[in-house]
């Protein structure tokens, strides 16, 4: 399906990738795979993904200096990174990671239900995102589009339906909130509560117009 969240999967071994796909079959997502730092590079200019889960040892462009390229493009700068490598990796490397900017590190082999509820919480979060920001752009059409000063029939026609676009939004923010405190994943704090803000300022816009 077109609509549905991409997850950028890196690696440049096909059995790993082969098992991310495994793992993840069972969540609403479409997987892209990628062998290497540069196919990544070139995957992140055309299409647009939730999340990336990213193998630090690869040949050539690592995982570090792929995550550097990903952090430093407007376009991409904003997407998640789960880095992933084996247990006996250099003990700087965790470390290494999050100062790479990314979310989360995991160690191989990893938990498959750990992982797919970290990347189940960060779908649900981009697909969040992206029906808030349809609503608000909604909100403002209609607005400047069919509620000019004092026309209070345009607005008793509106109105409703977006009143139920924004319970919507803030019921699938509930459901939300209860899949990251289930999850107990620090790395969630942040995207959740920006969601959180961008809700309420919505909300208080809506009702402004009450």
């Amino acid at each position: 399906m077109a609509d549905r969240a991409k997850i950028l999967l890196v690696d440049d071994r096909e059995e790993n990738l082969i098992a991310l796909e495994a793992i993840l079959s069972s969540l609403d997502l479409t997987p892209v795979r990628a062998k290497s730092g540069e196919e990544a590079l070139k995957a992140l200019l055309g299409t647009e993904f939730a999340l990336i889960l990213l193998d630090v040892r690869m040949p050539g462009m690592d995982g570090f200096e792929t995550a550097a390229h990903i952090k430093r493009r407007e376009r991409t700068r904003n997407i998640p990174i789960i880095f992933l490598t084996v247990v006996d990796s250099a003990p700087d490397y965790a470390f290494r990671g999050y100062a790479a900017g990314a979310v989360d590190y995991l160690t191989k082999p990893f938990d498959p239900w750990v992982l797919r509820a970290k990347v189940s919480v960060f779908v649900e979060l981009y697909n969040m995102h992206k029906r808030l920001t349809e609503q608000a752009s909604l909100l403002r059409e209609r607005l400047a589009g069919e509620l000019p000063p004092g026309s209070s029939t345009a607005q008793a026609a509106v109105l409703p339906e977006l009143s139920r676009r924004l319970t919507a939004v803030e019921d699938e923010l509930d459901r939300v909130r209860e899949l990251a405190k289930k999850s107990a994943d620090p790395s969630l704090a942040a995207p959740l509560s920006d969601l959180s803000d961008r809700v309420s300022h919505l909300r208080a816009g809506f009702d402004a117009l009450g």
